[in-house]
């Protein structure tokens, strides 16, 4: 429940941001100008506006003019374009939300065992979503490739697709090579006996997952919480997950050690020296944190939009 409600405020808070960081319409009294929030020189050959028209100017003169014979379509236009925009920041507010929430809350390393299915959805979905409204917006605001590549709106929206297509294909990477061979560390457990204790390797295998015993280390101890009702499929609260060493997120924890150390205790943690991670978990990161990048990127752009 803590999990859903953190993601729902998440979201009303990125949703919120994303509405004060819309593109505003410009004091031009031109239409195009309403539209885009270009300045005249995107219509006009003079920067001061009026005169003759460029390439663009003359395409959305056309446009205009049929529109303006059909006032009813445009209405109906207008309309469909409200709730295109408005179900592609939706969409948004979702897939960024998910990932400024498991990166500023749950960690990277919450996914580091294998891909939660219900992020994989929610990213599946948003990233099909935000293609389509964004094709369907980009015909509707962008005239000509004129317009795309010789506009400061113009630049600033390419930039901002070639930046969903890298996380689109990232994303895409991640979930068809790189999560298979996470969830491939889910293993029958290789516990060699209390005596020799536990490594971080052999620990993973304790993540609670698919009837698998649910361990974790504290402070060099691993306790088992197979039967907690706290932590059922090796959940706890929704922010730690076991088979890995919680010494350090149990410590900043609202409850005290004793609510740990009730737990059984199953064994030593070893610790043999820092582990190199495979190379697929390398990879992970260095996607998780690349995307929260572009993240920021994006909304650097629509700031751009409004206030640049």
């Amino acid at each position: 429940m803590l999990k859903v409600i953190s993601q729902y405020l998440t979201g009303i808070f990125l949703l919120v941001s994303f509405m004060l960081l819309l593109p505003p319409l410009a004091g031009a009294t031109e239409e195009y100008a309403k539209q885009t929030g270009q300045t005249c020189a995107a219509c006009h050959l003079d920067p001061n506006g009026g005169g003759e028209l460029t390439q663009a100017g003359k395409l959305f003169a056309v446009s205009h003019i049929a529109e303006a014979e059909n006032p009813e379509k445009r209405m109906f236009i207008k309309g469909f374009r409200l709730i295109i925009g408005y179900l592609h920041f939706l969409a948004a507010t979702f897939w960024f939300g998910t990932i400024l929430y498991v990166h500023l809350i749950l960690k990277p390393a919450y996914a580091a065992s294998g891909l939660p299915r219900g992020e994989v959805r929610v990213g599946i979905v948003s990233m099909v979503v935000i293609g389509v409204t964004g094709a369907i917006l980009t015909h509707y605001r962008v005239s000509s490739f004129d317009t795309l590549f010789h506009t400061r709106f113009g630049i600033l929206l390419f930039i901002k697709i070639c930046l969903y297509l890298v996380m689109v294909i990232s994303a895409a990477f991640v979930v068809t090579v790189i999560g298979p061979r996470l969830k491939a560390k889910r293993k029958e457990p290789t516990f060699s006996g209390p005596a020799g204790g536990f490594t971080l390797e052999n620990l993973a295998s304790f993540d609670g997952g698919e009837g698998r015993p649910a361990y974790f280390a504290f402070e060099g101890k691993v306790y088992d919480a197979t039967q907690s009702k706290l932590w059922k499929q090796g959940g706890h609260m929704g922010r730690h997950n076991a088979g890995i060493d919680l010494t350090e997120a149990l410590n900043q924890a609202p409850h005290g050690r004793e609510k740990v150390t009730a737990l059984t205790a199953v064994g030593e943690l070893i610790v043999s020296g820092p582990r190199k991670a495979p190379l697929h978990e390398r990879v992970f990161f260095f996607m998780a944190h690349m995307n929260l990048t572009i993240v920021f990127l994006i909304i650097l752009i629509l700031s751009l939009w409004r206030w640049g």
